[in-house]
């Protein structure tokens, strides 16, 4: 080992300026700008996270945005009822026979006469058929009879004349007599038969038109009871036939029944105005008058039976529907006139201001958002708005000074 071994080998590190230049030697600058890129990004993530983390969810009470009539804030009381047609039939045959044909489903309009179905009538066409021949007969028997009584009239009253030159004998004039009174007396009894068998096929046309179902007025089937192939009589005298082959009903006739309390009855007159809110149509209220008071009570339930016919029907009012009726004052009352129509109301406190902005603030994923409002008239602790909502939204009850756009919340339970 010389004297040098220990020493450190340098000769690695020279540089050999011969060789060419990399690309990362080249563009120092380019690289300087991706480290400045990627640390403007984690500086950007980090103040997006403090910010976040920053960010104060303030607890508030909420409410729903209704849709509200303001007629029934003029209500003197408030019942329940069920929109009832008052023309309704379970219509059936009045014979007994298979349904062979059955021209109506569920929903659809009929007019008074038209053929809903028809029961199998082979057997009564062909009594029907009897019948007619059957007159027939007695018409060519009737014609022979008055030829019969006319002869015999000829006769009595060539006998007669004669008989009054004395050129006949008594019994000659006694027997033409005879032969005129029998044949009228035939034809008599022919014209009896004749009516009788005008009678029996009359009995016979009705059984053939009793085959057939008739709607015995405009109206609309609600329900079907039959199908074609069973066997349907008048009154379902067994398990096997069928009563009634549709139900019937005029939806001109629809009408509310309402259960009005004993205690209340006195408040409620014939002609009174009333608002009519359909559960399936709550937003839309019909207006209406009282009709009718039925004149007893209902000992179970201490309530008066009120029927409020409707100022205006359409095709949405069907019958069986849930419906509240409001009872109205007279129009030439101190309350006013009865006003029709919705508008959205909310609580009176969750309206507020922001900016020179009336607003109210609205919840959706847990955040607030200020929705501009027009605020309207007062009922009672509610009060009508208009702007972008929606009946059913959830609204901020009572919003806090420092409640501002785009904030977090949690709904305080």
């Amino acid at each position: 080992m010389n004297a040098h071994s220990d020493k450190p080998d340098l000769s690695g590190l020279r540089i050999n300026r011969d060789q060419a230049p990399t690309a990362q030697a080249r563009h120092p600058a380019g690289k300087r700008f991706l480290w400045i890129v990627s640390i403007l990004i984690v500086v950007a993530a980090a103040v997006v996270l403090i910010v976040k983390g920053s960010r104060t969810t303030v607890a508030v009470e909420t409410a729903t945005v209704q849709r509200l009539a303001p007629a029934a804030t003029q209500s003197l009381l408030t019942a329940t009822g069920y929109v009832v047609a008052q023309r309704k039939a379970a219509v059936a045959s009045k014979g007994t026979g298979r349904l062979e044909i059955l021209n109506v489903e569920e929903g659809d309009r009929v007019a008074a006469g038209d053929i809903i179905g028809r029961l199998e009538s082979a057997d009564v066409e062909a009594a029907q058929r009897a019948a007619q021949a059957a007159v027939d007969q007695a018409k060519a028997v009737l014609a022979q009879a008055e030829a019969l009584r006319h002869e015999a009239q000829v006769d009595f009253d060539r006998v007669s004349g004669l008989r009054a030159h004395e050129l006949a004998s008594q019994s000659d004039f006694d027997k033409a007599e005879a032969r005129h009174r029998t044949a009228v007396a035939n034809v008599e009894a022919t014209e009896a038969a004749l009516r009788r068998s005008l009678a029996d096929l009359r009995w016979a046309e009705v059984q053939v038109e009793n085959t057939y179902i008739r709607a015995p007025f405009d109206g609309t089937v609600l329900t079907k009871n039959a199908d074609v192939g069973e066997v349907v009589a008048p009154f379902a005298a067994s398990a096997s036939s069928r009563g009634a082959l549709v139900t019937l009903a005029d939806m001109g006739s629809l009408e509310v029944e309402a259960d009005v309390s004993e205690s209340n009855i006195r408040k409620i007159i014939i002609g009174q105005p009333c608002l009519i809110t359909l559960d399936a149509l709550p937003a839309e209220p019909y207006t209406g008058a009282v009709k009718k008071i039925v004149p007893t009570a209902d000992r179970a339930k201490a309530t008066v039976l009120t029927k409020i016919v409707f100022d205006q029907l359409d095709e949405r009012v069907l019958p069986e529907m849930s419906a509240k009726v409001n009872f109205l004052p007279a129009g030439d009352s101190a309350a006013g006139p009865v006003v029709s129509g919705t508008v959205l109301a909310v609580p009176a406190a969750a309206v507020t201001t922001r900016d020179g902005r009336t607003v109210v603030f609205r919840v959706q994923d847990e955040q607030v958002s200020a929705v501009p409002v027009e605020r309207g008239a007062s009922f009672g602790a509610l009060t009508e708005v208009q702007g972008d909502l929606q009946a059913g939204d959830v609204i901020v009850a009572a919003p806090s000074g420092n409640l501002a756009d785009g904030d977090h919340v949690t709904i305080k339970k």
